[in-house]
């Protein structure tokens, strides 16, 4: 009994000892990394899911829509997404990085005034004729289940307004003028396209084409108006690059 007794002891000294703790090997890291982005991938395929369920289903599509696109239940999707406004952002996200995709070439591409304004147009009502149903989806805001931070409309025009700012600003100041007000002039602008494409989206009573070129018109004018009010001329079908071409308006006074 002894050996007993002192067998135990033994082995409760054994376990009452202090363990030391295991030194991280980093595979725990690498582990929740491979999980996250197991978990982004997944939630990019549900909104790509989405917007094909937009497209088939339209502005009005549902979340039992969205899922069977998916191939997957709704608690699945739930696991990827808080809630409907969650993807609903996540689907905004989508369109505005699809747009910018379109856009942003059009800034950098070299030619005219006309055809620069032409260009940006142009492709803008391309996508939302492209994804009409998809347009409808964010600007409506019919499947957010709550208020959201994030308007991803407000996000879309804030992004190309800020762009064309930094584009307009240059040309100001390269041709020594106030280019004080260019972010609220964009502001203007892109928000007059986006009414516009909203509209013809609904009535569709003119082409793509006949749109574009109306309001390239307008918006050439509004830039010629500043031009003039400061005393230059450009020929809107010169290449901006071609500095010579620019003549100074006389003055009526002299």
């Amino acid at each position: 009994m002894l050996r007993q007794v002192t067998a135990t002891l033994g082995s409760v000294s054994q376990i009452s000892r202090p363990v030391k703790a295991k030194q991280s090997t980093g595979h725990g890291d690498a582990r929740r990394e491979r999980w996250r982005g197991h978990r982004q991938a997944r939630r990019a395929e549900f909104v790509e899911a989405a917007v094909r369920a937009i497209g088939s289903c339209g502005a009005e599509v549902g979340m039992d829509d969205i899922a069977a696109e998916a191939g997957v239940s709704k608690p699945v999707l739930y696991r990827h997404f808080s809630d409907k406004s969650d993807l609903y952002l996540a689907v905004g996200e989508w369109g505005t990085n699809l747009l910018m995709e379109r856009i942003s070439p059009t800034l950098r591409q070299e030619g005219s005034a006309r055809e620069r304004i032409r260009r940006i147009i142009g492709t803008y009502l391309g996508v939302i004729e492209e994804y009409p149903e998809l347009y409808r989806f964010v600007v409506r805001r019919n499947f957010a289940d709550r208020p959201v931070q994030t308007d991803p409309v407000t996000t879309e025009k804030t992004v190309i307004a800020n762009s064309l700012s930094r584009l307009l600003g240059e040309y100001m100041r390269s041709l020594e003028l106030d280019s004080g007000g260019v972010e609220a002039w964009s502001h203007g602008l892109v928000g007059m396209v986006q009414a516009s494409g909203d509209w013809w989206l609904d009535r569709h009573s003119m082409s793509r084409d006949d749109l574009t070129e109306y309001l390239t018109k307008i918006i050439w004018f509004a830039i010629d108006g500043v031009l003039r009010a400061g005393g230059i001329v450009i020929d809107p079908d010169e290449p901006l690059e071609i500095v010579p071409h620019l003549r100074v308006v006389e003055d009526d006074a002299d």
